[in-house]
């Protein structure tokens, strides 16, 4: 899609949170209000037709657009959290990052199998955080699940979409 004014907000810092990483902030996008409303409408019109029941935010940039998005669409949202967040009862999953490792819980009682799920979050580079959260999902067998991320890295040489053949992902911005 990459929306211009998406892209012209869209801030990179170098040598973030290590040297060598270019992070891309979506916080930029966050704050100005055209943006919020262009990510919004966009990703509304990609599902709003695909009978989504939970939105799956994956902490904690994916909570944002998750939350609102969700309010759109009618459905509930599901938060994967890190460690110790979640008050009952989590099943958990751990990954690398591009940067460290990491791990993702969700409450056992989270999703079932009638519902629908989109598992957003805003970035996809090596694509580990979003692998752990879609295993996560599917421990719950739903019906379907659907991907989405404001922004996906392939200009480093990422291939985080190679981990997700077969499913349903879209994206914003590919840089």
């Amino acid at each position: 899609m990459n929306n211009k004014v998406l892209l012209d907000n869209l801030r990179a810092i170098p040598d973030f949170p290590k040297k060598g990483i270019n992070f891309r902030d979506v916080t930029t996008l966050y704050k100005n209000a055209e943006c919020v409303q262009i990510m919004l409408n966009e990703l509304e019109a990609i599902y709003k037709d695909k009978g989504i029941t939970k939105i799956v935010g994956i902490e904690s940039r994916g909570f944002i657009m998750a939350s609102a998005l969700a309010g759109r669409l009618g459905c509930g949202i599901v938060m994967a959290r890190k460690p110790g967040k979640l008050p009952y009862t989590v099943i958990k999953e751990s990954f690398s990052k591009e940067y460290g490792v990491d791990t993702i819980e969700m409450h056992i009682d989270a999703i079932d199998e009638n519902d629908v799920v989109l598992i957003h979050d805003d970035l996809l580079a090596t694509g580990g955080t979003a692998k752990a959260a879609y295993n996560l999902v599917q421990h719950f067998h739903p019906k379907k699940v659907y991907m989405n991320f404001i922004v996906e890295i392939k200009d480093e040489g990422l291939h985080g979409r190679d981990e997700f053949e077969g499913i349903d992902l879209t994206t914003l911005l590919t840089i």
